[in-house]
């Protein structure tokens, strides 16, 4: 029974006396109904995003064994587009000497076709996914794998023009350039803070790997 049909039918012959004027006169027999604006529940405060912080388990800060599988996980994506520094590893003598020391490991994860595939699979699901590994642990993964999912990108666009000379070689090779000395910034800076303990935060990266770990 709604409130208007309570209203309609009936009238009071003499008028009651309300202590309140929210208090409204209601058919006989009828409890008054308040509605008084402090009945209304509050609404409930938006749940604020929590931080990501350099805390492991047991402690103030992150393990040694969190720091190190942080810092690993940089690897990843530098491996998979090493291709991209072609143009600038031979040019560059100090580029050439960080390169130099990761050429065993390089060709260990070129050597099979789909060994990207599959060290992606594991770190998805095997650590972002597991609540047993600590959260700094898997935003530092997490942004691993935005930054390799990135590469996608400039890989298309040299796939679709090709360019074999001229103005659209130059552009490839800037291209190409850029993203490898990206990628190789992003794996000394983030696997760095990861020893130190620190949280690496890359620009626009951080933001999405946030998403995925809450």
């Amino acid at each position: 029974m709604t409130i208007s049909s309570l209203l309609s039918p009936l009238t009071l012959s003499r008028p009651l006396l309300l202590p309140s004027p929210f208090l409204v006169s209601l058919p006989l027999g009828h409890p008054p109904f308040v509605t008084s604006a402090s009945a209304a529940k509050p609404l409930k405060p938006a749940r604020p995003r929590r931080p990501v912080t350099a805390q492991s388990k047991n402690g103030n800060s992150a393990d040694a064994p969190d720091r190190l599988i942080s810092a690993i996980c940089y690897f990843y994506p530098f491996f998979d587009g090493v291709q991209y520094g072609k143009y600038v590893i031979n040019q560059f003598a100090p580029i050439q000497a960080i390169v130099q020391p990761l050429v065993p490991a390089i060709r260990v994860f070129k050597g099979f076709p789909l060994n990207g595939f599959l060290v992606f699979l594991t770190l998805y699901f095997v650590v972002v996914r597991n609540p047993n590994f600590s959260r700094y642990v898997r935003f530092n993964t997490m942004q691993a794998i935005v930054l390799d999912v990135l590469l996608i990108f400039p890989d298309l666009l040299e796939r679709s023009f090709n360019p074999r000379d001229g103005l659209g070689l130059d552009l490839v090779m800037s291209l190409d350039s850029t993203v490898f000395l990206f990628l190789l910034v992003s794996l000394i800076y983030g696997s760095s803070s990861c020893l130190l303990g620190q949280i690496p935060r890359l620009p626009i990266i951080a933001e999405a790997a946030e998403r995925q770990v809450l």
